[in-house]
């Protein structure tokens, strides 16, 4: 499964009887848009961009912060989509096309464009401290041969990274091919919930309906590995629960709780809305730990799906492994590698 729901022990139940709870949750579902509407008009501000809290693993943090402002058409949280789309931060990665590293260089380009960033005296494919800078030394070399195209040259670079800056040139921008298309669509996509939010993030438009059918599963026993299904008696685990809930207004997101953590951009604590997802980490500073998720209904609370032999409830979500919230999004959802590779 990836997650380990059935062994969250922790887990302290509210006490509410569920005709309270349904009568709150209700209240709170209305409250979702009188909240978001205070919130839209908070916008604003500017300045470089940053990293998200948690969004990267630590050890890349830095990595990826320095080398994602060589230039000017990328920024660190575009770095980290690709990196994060391509491998999923693992340095060992290698695809079927012989694609290798944390960056997924193919040899021949990586002979052509890697760099000794660590300055070991060797060009280190497998090793994140080359293979993260030589990323970014590569979209800042296609960059420089697009720079002279119509459109945005972060959207040309990202699109000469996947079709080549020959077709990008020849078409006077992103070329018209649905996978370079789609690749330059996803990379923007996932490039916020990379970054740091400037002022408030925009509410969800579809927080209200998981919450409404998260609230309608109060009560039903937990099942590891649950899907709701009827081969399931109608039984969730964290991550099933979240999934069909969001399901429910037309999102679909993957099944493993670390999974869903990008499908949109990262609010913060004091900022979180009805609606949002909120996880758990065996590891604060490494979002690849992440292990449970719940759906936040406001007051510091969660429906949550917590561990074999319970319930579905409301718990708090102010523990010690709380890592950090999703605000859902369609696009976010879409861009997620797992549903491309769907």
């Amino acid at each position: 499964m990836g997650e380990d729901c059935g062994v969250r022990k922790l887990w302290v139940g509210m006490g509410v009887g569920i005709g309270m709870c349904l009568c709150f949750i209700g209240l709170l579902v209305i409250g979702v848009y009188s909240a978001a509407s205070n919130l839209l008009g908070g916008g604003g501000g500017g300045g470089s961009v940053g990293l998200a809290k948690g969004a990267v693993p630590d050890q890349y943090q830095t990595l990826v912060q320095k080398w994602g402002n060589l230039c000017p058409a990328l920024n660190p949280a575009i770095l980290a989509a690709q990196i994060y789309s391509e491998s999923g931060w693992n340095p060992k990665a290698v695809s079927p096309a012989d694609a290798r590293g944390i960056a997924q260089f193919i040899p021949g380009t990586w002979d052509a464009h890697a760099i000794d960033a660590n300055r070991d005296g060797k060009k280190d494919i497998w090793d994140p401290q080359d293979a993260i800078p030589s990323a970014a030394v590569y979209d800042c070399e296609l960059s420089k041969y697009v720079k002279d195209v119509p459109g945005d040259l972060a959207d040309n670079m990202l699109a000469s990274y996947n079709a080549g800056s020959y077709a990008v040139i020849r078409h006077r921008g992103i070329p018209p091919y649905q996978e370079t298309q789609g690749y330059v669509r996803s990379i923007r996509t996932l490039e916020k919930s990379f970054a740091r939010p400037v002022g408030r993030v925009a509410p969800s438009q579809q927080a209200a309906g998981a919450i409404y059918y998260a609230q309608e599963k109060l009560g039903t026993p937990y099942l590891w590995g649950g899907d709701g299904t009827t081969e399931d008696n109608g039984r969730f685990d964290c991550s099933g629960l979240t999934k069909a809930a969001y399901e429910s207004v037309g999102i679909t997101l993957p099944r493993v709780a670390n999974d869903q953590w990008n499908a949109g951009p990262h609010p913060k604590r004091n900022e979180l809305l009805p609606g949002d997802l909120v996880f758990f980490a065996n590891d604060l500073k490494d979002p690849r730990s992440i292990h449970h998720v719940g759906i936040y209904v406001g007051g510091g609370q969660m429906i949550n799906a917590p561990y074999t032999g319970a319930v579905i409830r409301f718990d708090k979500i102010d523990m010690p492994d709380y890592i950090g919230a999703t605000r859902v999004t369609q696009d976010g959802a879409k861009a997620l590698p797992a549903a491309n590779a769907a």
